[in-house]
């Protein structure tokens, strides 16, 4: 079952720099175990003027400078009632952007009705880009996974396949060659905005830890030193590892490009055989390289696969003017003899 998400969740979110909200809660803190129930914002303006209709009281409400300086109207006039009427719709939580703080009669209602106040220093438009981003993720559908998650030129593979085949060796590996680890065992894939697949750690206490057969638990980020790994990463490409199938004919072109479905999104998807004596880091280095290569428009097989094609027209175009060319002077050679044997009959005659 998948835990609630409260306003106090909300205020504990760990995001970074370029995403922090910093928000602080300034009333209502009895409320702070209201839940959140869907990623969308609301500016409150006709609500404040009193009306309601398709109000949409489920999402967290947004008040800027604008909100705010209508509400000390209201305040200097007297007129409370639409504001009630506002906080007692039990929203989930209201927050103030620029750092304004509410009047005093709006802190009275927050507290009578329980409904949280929070306030950051970030402009209203800012506000609400991070605010979204941070709910989205929220929000987004996910899935846990087994496999290894890496970083190679800066291409995010998702290695997956039977447990024992090599996967975490693999990973070790392209490590020591200078890649990044995102997730060891368990990765949580999340659909973010639709067309994304973010992946990352399952278990945030495990840390950037891998397991490797005769070897045991490994520490990457002791070992390796911090630029070897990385948080989260798109997922851009996924990479089975199979044990080789001598029955199994394996393809050899890859002109035909395959995908695998996760959470609703196609992701390429790339299936290498394993057996004694294969260097697969390097095999995964060159699928990440030329993965690069595909997105900048290059894909290496279809311009073998048409430069084939072309050199085979080519060929048969050479053969067929060639056959032209000898039935032509077949032709003329016969009519020279006819020719010749023309002029050698009237001779005679």
């Amino acid at each position: 079952m998948k835990h609630a998400f409260t306003v106090l969740d909300l205020l504990n979110l760990d995001l970074e720099d370029h995403n922090d909200l910093g928000l602080r809660c300034i009333g209502g803190r009895v409320g702070l175990t209201r839940e959140i129930t869907i990623p969308d914002l609301n500016r409150p303006g006709l609500g404040l003027s009193g009306f309601f209709d398709e109000f949409g009281a489920e999402r967290i409400q947004i008040f800027g400078r604008g909100e705010c300086a209508y509400m000390d109207k209201l305040a200097n006039e007297g007129v409370t009632q639409s504001l009630r009427q506002l906080f007692e719709n039990h929203i989930p939580c209201a927050i103030f952007s620029h750092d304004l703080d509410p009047s005093s009669d709006l802190l009275a209602i927050a507290e009578e009705t329980g409904t949280p106040l929070l306030q950051t220093s970030l402009p209203t438009s800012e506000l609400t880009g991070r605010l979204l981003r941070a709910l989205g993720t929220v929000f987004s559908r996910r899935v846990t996974s087994h496999g290894v998650f890496v970083e190679v030129f800066g291409i995010g593979i998702f290695i997956t396949g039977d447990s024992g085949v090599g996967k975490s060796e693999a990973a070790l590996e392209l490590i020591h060659r200078g890649h990044r680890l995102v997730a060891d065992d368990s990765v949580e894939i999340r659909n973010v905005s639709g067309n994304v697949l973010l992946g990352s750690g399952a278990n945030k206490a495990l840390g950037h830890h891998m397991e490797i057969r005769g070897l045991g638990i490994i520490n990457i980020t002791h070992l390796f030193g911090v630029g070897a790994i990385r948080e989260s990463k798109q997922i851009q490409l996924v990479v089975e590892l199979e044990n080789w199938d001598s029955d199994k004919v394996y393809d050899r072109i890859g002109a035909d490009e395959k995908t695998t479905d996760i959470l609703g999104i196609k992701v390429p998807y790339l299936l290498v055989p394993v057996k004694p004596g294969r260097n697969i880091p390097i095999i995964i280095e060159t699928a990440a390289m030329n993965e690069r290569l595909k997105k900048m428009g290059y894909f290496s097989a279809k311009e073998f696969n048409h430069s084939v094609m072309k050199w085979l027209e080519t060929e048969n175009a050479r053969k067929i003017y060639q056959q032209k060319k000898d039935m032509l002077q077949a032709l003329q050679d016969k009519l020279r003899e006819e020719a010749s044997g023309d002029d050698s009959q009237m001779e005679m005659e």
